[in-house]
């Protein structure tokens, strides 16, 4: 059974500044690396004011649930130097974090967790930045 991946979309200036990131730490993360880029490659641009307030950009705050487990969890999306796990800040750089951009609300993902096993995420709700 394959899980086809749903379209997502990511405002172009931060597709341009992530891929930048990804490429920079190719050497030390290369599977999150190669994810992030691989979505930014398949990822629909925006304008970042023609981007819909319920996609996961980054500073987003989503909530999920791992259908494997039913785990419901809610995170915000940053960059790696805002990272705090225990306050629910997870980084971009991250299995999650890389799987997580670009979806939106309603939309699941068959994606690695850091163990590499495959887990069914499911967006519930995206709060967009500042909101």
């Amino acid at each position: 059974m394959t899980d086809e991946k749903p379209p997502i979309r990511m405002i172009d200036a931060e597709a341009d500044k992530l891929a930048t990131l990804a490429m920079s730490v190719e050497t030390r993360l290369p599977q999150v690396a190669e994810l992030l880029l691989a979505e930014i490659d398949r990822a629909e641009l925006h304008a970042a004011d023609a981007m819909p307030a319920d996609v996961v950009t980054m500073l987003s705050t989503v909530e999920f649930v791992d259908e494997g487990s039913g785990a419901v969890r809610t995170v915000s999306l940053v960059w790696p130097a805002d990272a705090d796990i225990a306050a629910g800040r997870i980084s971009i750089l991250t299995p999650v974090g890389a799987g997580l951009i670009g979806l939106s609300a309603g939309q699941a993902i068959r994606w690695p967790d850091r163990d590499g096993h495959e887990r069914r995420l499911r967006i519930t709700r995206v709060t967009p930045p500042g909101a």
